[in-house]
């Protein structure tokens, strides 16, 4: 009975873990995240992507390693059409941070984009992989390669 706890106790700690880390990618708390990365944020949730990509790269400027200022960077990319540098942006992000759970759904994302359907494909399988049972990025990438099927 006591391994029985004692598994389900390693099992909880593991699952918040791994949700965190959904989320996480460069590593940062709130609190050391620079301003520019913050304010890039909220630039990006007012979908003002120009202004997000500048504030993005001053954050990046000063640490290249946040695999998050990446993935928003590739998102924000993304979003202005600009697929090349998305696609760059992105790789840096998976680079940086090999699960990165968002990045790879958004690559995904991209892949459809651009009329990729087998690399995007290849991205939900990486999901698949990545995500523990599943994971709402595996998910919305699911949908979004179903939709495009659907035509």
């Amino acid at each position: 009975m006591r391994n029985k706890a004692v598994i389900a106790s390693a099992l909880t700690i593991f699952l918040c873990a791994n949700a965190l880390a959904a989320g996480g990618g460069g590593g940062l708390s709130a609190s050391s995240q620079s301003s520019e990365y913050r304010n890039a944020i909220k630039a990006v949730k007012k979908q003002d992507y120009t202004s997000a990509i500048e504030l993005l790269q001053q954050s990046l400027d000063k640490n290249p390693n946040n695999a998050n200022a990446w993935n928003y960077m590739g998102y924000s990319l993304r979003n202005l059409q600009r697929y090349d540098e998305a696609l760059a942006a992105y790789e840096k992000a998976i680079k940086i941070k090999p699960k990165h759970k968002g990045a790879i759904e958004y690559l995904g994302e991209l892949y459809l984009q651009i009329d990729q359907l087998e690399k995007a494909k290849a991205q939900l399988q990486r999901l698949d992989d990545v995500c523990f049972l599943s994971c709402k990025e595996y998910r919305q990438l699911k949908k979004k390669i179903q939709q495009y099927e659907a035509g």
